[in-house]
């Protein structure tokens, strides 16, 4: 049974590599370690999702309050297009975040939902689909440590009970995949991913903003920002007395990362 956010001072973020979006499907060692880890967190007072499929130019949060489930990918199974979870929106949180990010321009929008890169998660963390869910997108014009310094922004939710969640894969090469559905990675994704959790673990984060810095492990593990960067809104909102875990490892397709990492 879940456990109420109200038992604690403050409710921990997480990073979860999402993999393909089949995992909402699935029933694997990734897919149950998410639902694990949903009854060990307990239950959120509302989630904040920074997905990396939702990857724009300025920073939006989803405003509606009953968010659309968006199909956001083509050439799947047809099951996963029936897929629906309906968790209800969170305007007053939505407008709460757009002022946490009003230094940086963030508005309220309506017109986009919960993509897979939420929902594929969600529904092994939170079956039920019964926490008020709000997305934010992530501004493609932005370096690395404006997005760091968006986490910190933000980390004050955290107090009041919201899971700030971010969704992407710490190595994400689709060029790269092995379509044998090989759990081994390539040397250079396992290195990358090594070297991104030994920066995390001992809260070097700058390294890890510096994208235009990194090796070609870095350039071929991150080859487009879109699913590496919502680690670092979620590494942004550690505070200095907070610890950052390993809560998953591991790959799939060959150069997908399925790390996740937990604050707090």
């Amino acid at each position: 049974m879940l456990q109420d956010s109200r038992n604690r001072a403050r409710f921990p973020a997480l990073f979860i590599g999402h993999g393909s979006p089949t995992n909402a499907l699935a029933d694997n060692a990734h897919t149950r370690a998410w639902r694990a880890l949903g009854v060990k967190l307990g239950k959120p007072r509302a989630i904040l999702a920074i997905s990396a499929h939702w990857y724009t130019r300025g920073t939006f949060v989803t405003g509606q309050l009953a968010p659309k489930t968006l199909h956001d990918f083509a050439g799947f199974p047809e099951a996963l297009q029936r897929i629906q979870y309906p968790a209800p929106g969170a305007p007053q949180l939505a407008h709460a975040v757009a002022s946490c990010l009003a230094l940086q321009g963030a508005s309220v929008r309506t017109d986009w939902g919960l993509d897979h890169g939420t929902w594929s998660v969600l529904l092994h963390l939170y079956p039920k689909a019964d926490i008020p869910v709000v997305q934010l997108s992530i501004d493609q014009t932005r370096p690395g440590a404006d997005h760091l310094r968006m986490g910190a922004a933000l980390s004050v939710l955290r107090d009041q009970g919201v899971l700030i969640l971010g969704s992407g894969g710490i190595v994400h090469n689709l060029g790269h995949v092995d379509w044998r559905d090989a759990q081994v990675a390539p040397a250079w994704a396992t290195q990358f991913d090594a070297w991104v959790r030994t920066n995390a673990l001992a809260g070097e984060h700058d390294p890890l903003a510096n994208l235009a810095a990194f090796d070609q492990a870095g350039r071929l593990s991150v080859p487009t920002p879109d699913h590496y960067l919502p680690l670092l809104y979620v590494l942004g909102t550690r505070r200095a007395d907070e610890a950052t875990t390993v809560v998953h490892e591991g790959f799939e397709l060959g150069s997908i990362s399925l790390t996740a990492l937990q604050v707090g």
